[in-house]
């Protein structure tokens, strides 16, 4: 499948906003195909498609895209890697989002899987998207991949849902889940939760895209730093957002990290501490795209986009 996206030679942020939305309309129409193509319980399709297919700006599987393109033509099976990626997001939203953990009943404006379907079928429904995930790694277009790159990819996938999974995990450990008394956290202790629970997912897509394009080692220890500020700002402004944006603005219930007693970088630094921070992870954010031997306009307007996100 070729990837609708023309190359920029400047950083202008209507294309580059133009190219956000074209690669979630491709991948999009991907994860529609192979999600309509399942022969599975019905209703356990409908709560996958509910979890996958209502909205989102795809920034994860835009960075598979992109990042590859920085390297070379769309190799084929790139678009289905992105999809992967994204049914990897998409099942720890809809985990995330149930009453054990977040509880959360709106998700980008739509009521969440357990809230439109039940409890059961939303933690079969992730479960569902995430063997698909790997299943849609190993077989189809993407077996026309090397074999040994296919074993890369499925490897960094798998590495960061750990990751991510463990960051969630460390993130509960931190609320007092798990304990008589609520640990005390640092800032330190923030940013190595935030790192994996947000983190890792975006270092997996740039990562799964310098390696489709054939990226060097020094190009990828440059993305893989990119990749780690952008986790970072991502966070950041999320925290901030918690705290600045309405419901309707952000797609989701806002005001809740306050109320749970999360530690946040809003929490530790205060509002203007964590808008310097989230300042510092864009410079530094930067700084590592200039590293790259050829520019990377998408990348650089997506990291700053960070300050001032309202959804």
């Amino acid at each position: 499948m070729k990837v609708p996206l023309p190359a920029a030679p400047a950083a202008d942020a209507i294309l580059m906003a133009e190219r956000l939305k074209r690669a979630a309309g491709c991948v999009d129409d991907a994860l529609d195909a192979l999600l309509s193509g399942l022969s599975l319980e019905p209703r356990l399709v409908a709560a996958m498609k509910h979890g996958t297919l209502a909205g989102g700006k795809r920034v994860r599987p835009a960075l598979v895209l992109e990042t590859a393109a920085l390297f070379g033509p769309p190799a084929s099976g790139l678009v289905e890697a992105a999809a992967a990626l994204e049914l990897i997001h998409a099942f720890s939203l809809v985990h995330d989002d149930l009453p054990a953990m977040d509880d959360d009943a709106l998700r980008r404006g739509q009521p969440t899987v357990h809230i439109a379907y039940d409890e059961a079928s939303a933690i079969l429904a992730g479960d569902g998207l995430h063997a698909l995930a790997f299943a849609l790694l190993s077989g189809g277009q993407t077996a026309e991949l090397d074999p040994a790159l296919r074993l890369d990819l499925i490897d960094a996938l798998a590495r960061g849902t750990l990751s991510m999974i463990s960051g969630q995990m460390r993130d509960l450990a931190a609320e007092g889940r798990f304990a008589t008394e609520r640990p005390a956290l640092t800032l330190e202790g923030v940013v190595g939760i935030q790192s994996e629970k947000t983190g890792a997912l975006i270092a997996a897509a740039v990562d799964i895209g310098a390696r489709i394009g054939g990226a060097g080692q020094d190009e990828r220890r440059a993305l893989g730093d990119y990749a780690a500020r952008l986790g970072l700002a991502f966070q950041i402004s999320d925290d901030l957002l918690d705290i600045a944006a309405t419901a309707e603005e952000a797609g989701k219930a806002t005001g809740k990290d306050a109320g749970a007693g999360k530690g946040t970088f809003v929490s530790l630094l205060g509002e203007d501490g964590a808008t310097a921070r989230l300042e510092e992870e864009i410079a530094a954010g930067l700084a590592a795209l200039a590293r790259l031997p050829a520019p990377a306009p998408f990348h650089a307007w997506l990291i700053g986009e960070m300050k001032g996100r309202r959804r």
